[in-house]
């Protein structure tokens, strides 16, 4: 959660985000933070680069998450979720990322340490996670099923 916050801030999103906006935004700190408007060996050009990565890594990161992201893909994550059976999951503070038998995985923001213990102990973990999981938290595709 901190993550998404950090980068709504950075791209000054307050609540929905949409692509045409965040696309606006994306172009004009790329223009104002590009490396190659600074001079080698200038103080502000180590950091216009830093700024730079965090930018694309934001813009990218906020697409994903973005409803109308969402919407389009919604069809191939109804089939994973629904078909597909848990090749691994692993949770850190309040990610968890499930990864499923066809190479997908997709992130969960905001699952509590409580909710993922009982994930865990459920002898149906499938059907704990659409009932509790799925549906319930923020979500992004990590990983396509193609990838290694």
């Amino acid at each position: 959660m901190k993550r998404i916050n950090e980068y709504k801030k950075l791209f000054n999103v307050e609540q929905e985000i949409e692509l045409s906006t965040l696309k606006k935004t994306y172009r004009n700190l790329v223009k104002e933070w590009h490396p190659d408007k600074f001079q080698v060996g200038d103080e502000k050009a180590l950091e216009a680069e830093e700024i730079s990565r965090k930018i694309i890594d934001g813009y990218h990161f906020l697409i994903s998450i973005a409803p109308e992201t969402k919407a389009k893909y919604i069809d191939q994550y109804i089939e994973t979720s629904t078909k597909s059976g848990f090749d691994d999951f692993q949770h850190k503070g309040l990610l968890l990322e499930i990864t499923f038998t066809d190479g997908t995985a997709y992130e969960y923001f905001g699952v509590t340490k409580r909710v993922f213990q009982r994930f865990v102990n459920s002898d149906k973990q499938m059907r704990f996670a659409k009932r509790n999981i799925f549906n319930s938290y923020l979500y992004r595709k990590s990983k396509n099923g193609s990838e290694e």
